[in-house]
Order: C-alpha cells, then sequence, then structure tokens
C-alpha cells in the first residue's frame, strides 16, 4: 500500500457552516486530518495517509511567499521523506495557481494532486468527503505518475496548466477548456488517463533544479474597451516590477493608450507578455505588433501566464530567451 501524504491548507473542504444549508458564509480550516479519517474512514482502503497542517489560510491570502513555502514542503515529502504522492488540500480561489507554480518547479515524477470542495465539509450533498477520498486514490495510482500536478475535483482530472475554476459554487467548477480532461475516477474504482500533458512540467522542467527563496513582482493589467494605460504607467513607475501581463481582449489586443503605456513600460526594462481575457485559444505575433518588444503568451490564461514569467525571470533576462519558455512550458 503506498504511502500519500495530505498537507492540509484550509479552504472550502475543511469548512464549517452554521447550519447544513449554509454554502456561502461558512469558516474554512475548521476540520482537518483526524475529522476527515473520522468522516471518511474508506481512505484506509487506498493508502496509507499521513495528514499535516500547513499554511492554513484563505486561498485569497496566498502570495509566492506561501508557493515558496509550499514547494519546500512537497520536495521534503517527496524527495527526504520518501512518499509515494502527495496530496493538497486548498482553497479554490486560487487552487490553480498554487498547482502551477508546483507544476514547474518541483523535480519528481510522483504524483502531486491538489483538491478542494465547492461546498463546505458540514453542508448538504458538500463534496469535499469523496473529492478528497478521490484525489488521494489519484495520488496513489500508477497511472498519475509522470503527469506534472493534478488537480482532482468532481471525479475530473485536470493538469495545471490548463485547469481554471470556471463557476462561483457549482460542482462542475474546474474546466479545462477546448483541451479538456486528463481523465476521470469511476464507479468500477479505477483512475483512468486518457491524455498526458505534452509540455514541459515537473521533472523535465529546467526550473525545478533552481533555488527559490523569492519570485520577481509581475502585475496583470486587464484591457477594456477605452483602456487608459494609467495604470499600466502606474506599475513602470513604481519600480518595483520585473514585468506585466496584459488580459487583452479579443486575441491579446489593447488599446491604443495602452500600446503606449507598455511601449513606456518596456523602455523603463519591463518584460510585457501578451495574453488574453477570452479564456481560450492562443495569443500569436501579429504584423501590428511586430515593433512591440511583447512576448507572446500562447494559450495561457493571465494568472497562469503571470507564474511562467515569475519563474521565467529567475534565470533570464531577454525577451527572446523568455519567449522560448512561453513557447515550451
Amino acid at each position: 500500500m503506498k504511502k500519500i501524504k495530505v498537507i492540509e491548507m484550509g479552504g472550502t473542504i475543511s469548512g464549517n457552516g452554521k447550519d447544513r444549508l449554509d454554502l456561502k458564509d461558512y469558516k474554512s480550516g475548521v476540520y482537518n486530518g483526524e475529522n476527515f479519517l473520522e468522516a471518511i474512514p474508506e481512505i484506509k482502503q487506498f493508502a496509507d495517509v499521513s495528514f499535516e497542517s500547513f499554511l492554513l489560510v484563505s486561498s485569497t491570502t496566498l502570495n509566492a511567499d506561501h508557493w515558496i513555502k509550499l514547494r519546500k514542503k512537497v520536495m521534503n515529502c517527496l524527495l527526504e521523506e520518501g512518499f509515494d504522492g502527495v496530496v493538497i488540500t486548498h482553497g479554490t480561489n486560487t487552487l490553480e495557481e498554487s498547482a502551477y507554480f508546483l507544476h514547474l518547479t518541483i523535480p519528481t515524477e510522483k504524483p502531486i494532486v491538489f483538491v478542494g470542495a465547492q461546498r463546505p465539509f458540514t453542508s448538504l450533498s458538500s463534496d469535499a468527503h469523496l473529492n478528497l477520498l478521490q484525489a488521494i486514490r489519484v495520488a496513489a495510482s500508477d497511472e498519475a505518475y509522470n503527469n506534472g500536478v493534478l488537480v482532482q475535483l468532481n471525479d475530473e482530472i485536470s493538469g495545471a496548466r490548463e485547469v481554471t475554476k470556471t463557476n462561483t459554487y457549482r460542482l462542475e467548477a474546474f474546466q479545462s477548456g477546448q483541451f479538456g480532461y486528463l481523465g476521470f475516477i469511476d464507479p468500477d474504482k479505477k483512475v483512468q488517463f486518457y491524455r498526458n500533458p505534452t509540455r514541459k512540467h515537473t521533472f523535465n522542467s529546467e526550473f525545478s533544479s533552481l533555488e527559490i527563496d523569492k519570485l520577481p513582482n509581475v502585475e496583470i493589467v486587464y484591457s477594456y474597451a477605452g483602456a487608459t494605460g494609467h495604470v499600466i504607467d502606474h506599475i513602470t513607475e513604481r519600480k518595483k516590477y520585473r514585468g506585466i501581463i496584459t488580459a487583452g481582449t479579443g486575441a491579446g489586443l489593447v488599446s491604443p493608450s495602452e500600446i503606449e503605456a507598455l511601449q513606456r513600460a518596456t523602455e523603463n526594462g519591463l518584460f510585457v507578455v501578451r495574453s488574453s481575457r477570452v479564456g481560450n485559444g492562443r495569443v500569436v505575433p501579429i504584423d501590428s505588433y511586430k515593433d512591440y518588444n511583447f512576448i507572446n503568451g500562447d494559450n495561457l490564461l493571465p494568472q497562469k501566464a503571470r507564474i511562467l514569467l515569475m519563474v521565467s525571470l529567475l534565470k533570464y533576462n531577454t525577451i527572446e530567451d523568455i519567449q522560448t519558455v512561453f513557447d515550451h512550458y
């Protein structure tokens, strides 16, 4: 039986409501491994599981320093303590971001599975119990090896690069856009994968071997009709940032005023990555932008493009090198 470490980071999956109909005002981080094992004794059928509470904070308060601490904890569990896999319980609001950071920076082939819930542990029809059990099953499965960091909710297995939260309260909130899920957990107790990530990650990521103590500051700017570019100028003038991600309209476009502001940003040494706010599709080079020193963000969502730029800047300092990273990760 495989040894699985569950790292508890709070979130709805550990939430306690004032009654069983409380689906919005509950308190997160109340329940822990002892409560989970008592409520879900079936866990013991699938793995030898150890629980540890770690960074019990709301996922909306997490920042890059928390990611670095989590990375060190996961590496210790897998590389030093000899666990066969790790499950991380996490608030759903920023779960996809923590998952993608580890996807880029953990040097392992072993399964790392993020899990959360859309309904608190105490609610009617809570998804917390089964989500946790299924995540442990995925982490203990041979099929999950070499697939990078995974996200499991609602019996659906997603890759950390593509997955995103798409609904505020519905159980099917976590989707992977046009690429779809990597696999599923079905009633026959099988963990079934149908595809694998093709972009570089974990054990074949050049960033997984880096010593990471701090990440550079990168901001996201959301474009819209009539955007003035004032926010971009403010970021540039603050001189505390290394890069800007544009959540552009359509195919990664921004307003004329934003173009001017972004040019001033690049002239001041900031790296600018074009992404799109639409949710699907690649941002590619276009003739009208060929004279600007912008990096094309491929199909990464703005919040994922931000993480990749932050990590890239730990190693590279030219547009050409960083563009190559975005082409392969």
